[in-house]
């Protein structure tokens, strides 16, 4: 929630923390928060709707597509540094890789009462 504050009101904080001093314009900012604020909704609803596939994908897919931006900016257009790819490679790293051991494990159980 911090980062989407940010993001909203002190663009300039946020740049100066995340983005290694880079100049962050208040478009950007605001684009961060709202994508930040997305992602950490569809985290919510997955966290409570484990076995709908469909939100479990579109939450999974959110942190790929989210930490593959993030390489792309440091390696292609450098507005990020190496150390701040290592937050994001541990937060969404982890959460990738957690979430494809737990792919199939929250489907819908069968009980003896729907036999």
């Amino acid at each position: 929630m911090v980062h989407t504050w940010c993001g909203f009101f002190n663009p300039t904080a946020l740049s100066s923390s995340s983005y290694g001093g880079a100049q962050m314009t208040a478009l950007h900012g605001r684009t961060l928060g709202t994508w930040t604020l997305l992602s950490g909704t569809l985290c919510f609803l997955c966290a409570f709707n484990l076995g709908n596939k469909t939100i479990y994908a579109a939450t999974f897919l959110s942190f790929v597509y989210a930490y593959g931006h993030l390489i792309i900016e440091n390696l292609v257009y450098h507005t990020t540094t190496a150390a701040n790819l290592i937050m994001y490679t541990v937060v969404a790293g982890t959460s990738i890789i957690w979430m494809l051991l737990e792919w199939n494990s929250h489907g819908a159980r069968v009980t003896n009462k729907q036999l």
